[in-house]
């Protein structure tokens, strides 16, 4: 069976000037001709970074989050809310203003959506290595009131059985730099 989508009406725009998040209402069509709706949230996309120590230690951020309302435990990451800027470029400027670091190389571990089943958000996930220090440039209340963390590389796996770490984007980007490591 195959689909088709016939329209999408917004019921809501964020208020980001930049890449807002909006949401809709999608109606679909399947080849038997029957129509359906589904809800549809749309993101502008976005990126994250292992940053990866000499040491083999990684750099986590342990931030707010919100719509959670806890503090998650994190690889540096951003909405690519730069109109036509590179993900590379994105991952880089997140790099600074998250941790305060500059990466010599910066390598694609991966590529992914995040939640394909409501979202369109689709992700970079980077290996930053080479890494110095820089002043940081955080941006907004959750970013200023981040903490910094070193984590060994090899930790990762009792992490994820601890339930230390439970973001997706973060799992996915330590486990892949772990295989490709």
């Amino acid at each position: 069976m195959t689909f088709r989508k016939v329209g999408e009406r917004e019921v809501f725009r964020g208020n980001a000037r930049v890449a807002p998040i909006t949401a809709g209402v999608g109606t679909f069509e399947s080849s038997d001709g029957h129509r359906f709706e589904r809800d549809i949230v749309h993101h502008p996309g976005a990126v994250s970074i292992v940053p990866l120590m000499d040491d083999g230690r990684v750099v986590l951020v342990r931030q707010y989050r919100a719509p959670v309302d806890r503090e998650v435990l994190e690889i540096p990451a951003g909405k690519r809310d730069v109109d036509g800027e590179e993900p590379a470029l994105t991952a880089r400027r997140e790099l600074v203003e998250e941790v305060g670091l500059e990466a010599a190389r910066i390598e694609l571990l991966v590529e992914f959506f995040n939640s394909p089943g409501f979202c369109d958000e689709y992700s970079f996930t980077y290996l930053a290595t080479g890494l110095t220090g820089v002043e940081r440039a955080p941006v907004g209340h959750e970013e200023e009131a981040m903490q910094i963390e070193y984590v060994p590389l090899d930790d990762v796996p009792a992490l994820i059985a601890a339930g230390e770490l439970v973001d997706a984007k973060t799992i996915i980007g330590l486990l892949v730099a772990r295989e490709r490591l």
